[in-house]
């Protein structure tokens, strides 16, 4: 065990433990008021209100447990944020979102990780842009891995919550990708929050196929039957990061090329990528900061839909 951290006294404490203490995620601070505006226009259509809701780790977390629960879900489960808002209609998500704003004291910072707010979504969605592009470029389900990207580190906020509620004052450090903070959180807690991610995802009842790469986003050559998927987090990890570091100087190395032999990629493929995934965060960026914006009565505001990116991918296709 690393000398630099300390393990929690007297604790046998497993992923399990992390999640029985998680009742739901924070919210994004940017995505909830848009949202609620949006669900206030008579003129928004559901498929405004699913570009949306994809673009927050909280509100599709929740909208996917509930939409698969035994009131709605009727034997069938849906894995993807498009099936669960059309299965629990427009009269719930307005309830759910609701409570989100009610519950704004959880939007906080991730102060075990010292991560920001902010920044923990930017970090998201950027992962779930990147998924979704690889699984367009390499073939894979995109909407399986857009949600795989999106709640990639939903186990630091199930740590971070559990700290909270528990009183312990923990700080994780990150070496940054690919092992980010693995060091310290096996030498502290026993495990990873990749780890906790998988047992909360396995809690709400996703399948394998998609708990498993979130398992294994770290060792993507652990898992046979998912290797595919885990190899995409992987990649998505590493445009995620290099996406959201300050300069080009400080990105991260790439990944190693046999982590991604699963999907047929060279490491080299990823920057392109990781230009593409930056303009769309911009994009959807500038969508959700209203500041200073008045909205001109009777002008729909447009998000971008499962395809918006299309031309795009086409170009890096062509590029590749």
């Amino acid at each position: 065990m690393s000398a630099a951290f300390a393990a929690i006294p007297g604790s046998n404490l497993t992923p399990a433990d992390i999640v029985r203490a998680v009742t739901h995620l924070p919210s994004s601070p940017k995505v909830v008021p848009r949202l609620k505006q949006l669900l206030g226009d008579g003129n928004s259509s559901m498929q405004d209100i699913v570009a949306l809701v994809r673009l927050d780790p909280g509100i599709a977390s929740r909208v996917l447990v509930t939409a698969n629960s035994a009131y709605f879900s009727m034997g069938a489960r849906c894995t993807t944020v498009e099936q669960a808002v059309n299965r629990v209609g427009y009269d719930r998500i307005y309830e759910l979102v609701s409570y989100a704003v009610a519950s704004q004291v959880l939007v906080r910072p991730v102060a075990t990780y010292g991560v920001e707010a902010d920044d923990l979504w930017k970090m998201s969605v950027a992962c779930a842009i990147a998924a979704d592009l690889l699984a367009e470029h390499t073939l894979q389900d995109r909407s399986v891995a857009y949600t795989i990207g999106l709640l990639h580190a939903v186990g630091m906020v199930a740590i971070d919550e559990w700290a909270l509620r528990e009183g312990k004052e923990l700080f994780l450090t990150t070496a940054g990708y690919p092992d980010e903070a693995t060091e310290a959180e096996r030498a502290t807690l026993g495990f990873t929050q990749s780890e906790v991610g998988a047992a909360l995802m396995e809690h709400w009842q996703f399948p394998r196929g998609m708990s498993e790469p979130v398992r294994t986003q770290y060792t993507p050559r652990a898992t046979m039957a998912f290797a595919k998927m885990a190899s995409l987090l992987h990649a998505a990890k590493w445009i995620r990061s290099a996406v959201c570091v300050p300069s080009i100087e400080q990105r991260p190395p790439l990944p190693e090329a046999r982590h991604l032999e699963p999907l047929g990629l060279q490491p080299e493929e990823l920057d392109a990528l990781a230009i593409e995934v930056g303009t769309r965060l911009d994009a959807v960026s500038s969508l959700l900061d209203t500041r200073g914006v008045s909205k001109p009565t009777g002008v729909r505001h447009r998000f971008p839909t499962q395809d918006w990116h299309r031309g795009a991918a086409d170009r890096y296709v062509q590029r590749a």
